[in-house]
């Protein structure tokens, strides 16, 4: 196609050599042009694989490729280019050549944080029907470089987390040293019809933590049904603690110390203090000049 034609408005380049049409654009269109000006054995990897299993990961700049020859590598830069002689599961979805759901997972505990890998084990598990079981047997078996860091974050993924959000709760719960809770119980009634389901419940004590995202204010409807159901719980002489992303991302330690009160409050019994584990992940580090 002439370069003429190419610079034309509607075209846009994505990465040097490759030209795209504004309406192929898409949220996988650097990836694709990645493994376009790589051989034909190459694959999406690392977080750009996530990206195209649809998995959570944190927004990054670069496309992850791997190819298995030095040779095979393509430098732009837009592009991290990998080399690995170890085998690699590689399946196609959406049309684009990527590691499997766990090879994945492993590669990116070299990029992600311990949350954010549980944030994205979690979502694989729910996501392609991977028990946490073999996850974790996967990871003690892999001899990748950051392997020792995906055994560590593979211990704590849970199946049936519904949210990002919720995975993140838990581990503040969890860094903090206070007792784990109970994930996605869910609650039927006598004739067995499904009643209700609890993200995180301690059933000892009748303690439900509970994240929303929502906007209740703009919602009436909702609100009222939230209303509704609080009084079913007091009721029943349970208690709910309602977390949004202010009690995770700026209040950490409010959302902690909430938590363990109500434990206490309902009679658990040895519940430990609140241990400082958890700012490492959630809190505000103010580095003091030298």
């Amino acid at each position: 196609m002439a370069l003429s034609l190419l610079r034309r408005q509607e075209f846009q380049q994505v990465v040097r050599g490759v030209w795209v049409h504004e309406e192929g654009l898409d949220e996988l269109t650097l990836i694709r042009a990645a493994l376009a000006i790589h051989p034909e054995g190459a694959f999406a990897s690392h977080l750009s694989a996530a990206k195209v299993l649809g998995l959570p990961v944190p927004d990054h700049p670069f496309a992850h490729v791997t190819v298995t020859d030095e040779k095979d590598r393509r430098f732009r830069p837009q592009i991290k280019p990998h080399v690995t002689k170890r085998e690699r599961r590689v399946v196609v979805v959406r049309g684009i050549r990527t590691t499997d759901p766990i090879a994945t997972f492993i590669d990116c505990a070299g990029w992600l944080s311990l949350v954010d890998l549980v944030v994205l084990g979690d979502a694989l598990v729910k996501q392609f029907g991977i028990s946490p079981d073999e996850l974790r047997r996967v990871c003690r078996w892999s001899k990748d470089y950051y392997a020792g860091n995906a055994r560590r974050a593979a211990e704590y993924v849970r199946a049936g987390v519904d949210s990002p959000m919720e995975s993140r709760l838990r581990m503040l719960i969890v860094l903090a040293g206070l007792p784990e809770p109970r994930v996605n119980v869910v609650v039927y009634n006598d004739d067995g019809t499904w009643r209700r389901r609890y993200d995180l419940y301690y059933e000892e004590v009748g303690l439900i933590v509970e994240y929303d995202g929502r906007q209740h204010a703009e919602d009436p409807a909702q609100w009222t049904s939230d209303l509704q159901r609080r009084e079913e719980f007091d009721d029943e002489g349970l208690r709910i603690i309602v977390v949004t992303s202010k009690g995770i991302y700026v209040e950490p330690l409010r959302t902690l110390q909430r938590i363990r009160r109500q434990l206490v409050l309902r009679g658990m019994k040895d519940v430990p203090p609140i241990q400082p584990d958890w700012e490492e992940h959630f809190g505000r580090r103010r580095r003091r000049s030298a």
